[in-house]
């Protein structure tokens, strides 16, 4: 997506270790009139599909699954990463973040995500694809039908893209990083 693409080369910033900071436009201050667009882009990409719920894991991809669902005029469910005491017939799976190093739990509402589901994942990045993984074990778990999974952001230097598509998945990011090497954005 062009307009995605010149935002990040002009406002994103690169920090050793493989990070793209875009928390000025994506996932801090967000550009909404960027982030309907990129929702958009999303749905006409999916649109061969029949979803009827949207789920990302909360915090980064709410904006972006809100703006999809709100589109699709679908339900839209984020997985919690903090278990709270009054969920009930909780479904629960570990992710372990990148960005942070470490693992946590993340967990839905068995009421909300049901075998009836036809679900699109949308978060902001994909990297090493934890999330998506602990998305998918979540949508196994409930019984429900995993559609896609849309990223604003791939890292395609890193492996969760081509695993999540060697499994068969519906894969697609609007952007994909080549590389971050020398803190030199390298886009695809």
């Amino acid at each position: 997506m062009k307009q995605l693409k010149e935002r990040i080369l002009s406002d994103g910033k690169c920090f050793p270790g493989g990070i793209l900071k875009v928390d000025n436009f994506i996932n801090h201050q967000m550009d909404p009139i960027l982030m309907r667009e990129m929702a958009k882009e999303l749905v006409k990409r999916f649109s061969g599909h029949q979803i009827n719920k949207v789920i990302t894991i909360e915090a980064s991809g709410i904006a972006p699954a809100i703006m999809v669902g709100a589109i699709l005029d679908v339900p839209v469910l984020f997985a919690k990463k903090k278990v709270p005491s009054t969920m009930e017939n909780m479904l629960v799976t570990e992710v372990f973040s990148f960005t942070k190093g470490r693992s946590y739990s993340v967990c839905v509402s068995g009421d909300y995500l049901c075998k009836d589901d036809k679900v699109l994942f949308v978060d902001d990045f994909l990297a090493n694809g934890n999330a998506a993984k602990g998305i998918i074990d979540l949508v196994n778990q409930a019984g429900a039908s995993l559609e896609g999974m849309g990223f604003l952001i791939e890292k395609g230097f890193q492996t969760g893209g081509d695993e999540l598509r060697g499994r068969g998945i519906h894969v697609e990011s609007l952007a994909i990083i080549d590389s971050l090497d020398n803190c030199t954005i390298k886009l695809r």
